[in-house]
């Protein structure tokens, strides 16, 4: 295979420097951006690997010339590699409660580079988790374990468990992103809640997915949810990497 890396960028580009993708004589893996540039690239790769060559460099402007409109230039490596590619490890999003908007967010962060789980006490709205889950009586055990930048979404049952495991969450100043379903009243009972054991509220996101629409249908709320999480992560986690622009 043949690892294709960003190097340089200058200007607007499709991806940042870092950014990688494999090539073989039949498949990619990844992506540099799209468009023309990747294109380019793979065609580059593929000639590499029919003539067996090990290393190549590309400077490619996005411009007119080449049919892409980000007006930068980016900078490639190309090297013949043995190994099978890795993807680092996703940011997990732990979701609180499989209901209906909980599924709903499992899907709809399943599409992102995020790794989405899902956590509850019921064993029926588990066995309908559309992705990775998990049981178990102590959902609070999973926030306090949980990896560094690990994000918190609760919206379970009960609003007594909301407030306990937002309060554990609130506690875990690692976390880039917290929410909680619920109203404005929901919202002032739970500042009330918190003061009382010293936490301050202001990290935390309540209604969840609230700023762009009144619809309360769970695959809405689960969408405009992804948005926040995801804007939250690319603002504070350097791990995840930049939209693609339009080519």
């Amino acid at each position: 295979m043949i690892r294709v890396l960003v190097t340089h960028t200058r200007g607007s580009t499709p991806r940042e420097a870092g950014a990688e993708m494999m090539v073989s004589e039949t498949t990619t893996i990844g992506t540099i951006g799209g468009g023309q540039l990747e294109y380019m690239a793979i065609d580059r790769a593929r000639q590499m690997l029919a003539r067996g060559e090990l290393t190549a460099r590309m400077n490619v402007p996005l411009g007119p010339e080449i049919g892409q409109c980000c007006g930068g230039r980016v900078e490639l490596a190309l090297t013949r590699s043995d190994r099978m590619p890795t993807h680092p490890d996703h940011p997990q999003v732990l979701i609180f409660g499989a209901g209906h908007v909980g599924r709903a967010l499992s899907r709809a962060l399943s599409l992102l580079p995020l790794r989405p789980i899902l956590i509850d006490q019921r064993a029926p709205e588990i066995a309908q988790a559309p992705g990775e889950s998990r049981l178990t009586p102590l959902p609070e055990a999973e926030i306090r374990h949980a990896p560094y930048g690990t994000s918190h979404v609760i919206l379970t049952h009960d609003h007594a468990l909301d407030f306990l495991l937002a309060a554990e969450a609130l506690r875990r100043m690692d976390a880039p992103y917290i929410g909680m379903i619920g109203s404005k009243t929901k919202l002032a009972q739970f500042r009330r809640f918190a003061r009382a054991q010293g936490l301050d509220t202001d990290r935390l996101t309540c209604p969840i997915g609230a700023g762009y629409s009144h619809d309360k249908r769970p695959e809405v709320i689960a969408a405009f949810t992804a948005a926040e999480i995801i804007g939250r992560l690319t603002q504070t986690v350097s791990l995840l990497n930049k939209y693609p622009c339009d080519s």
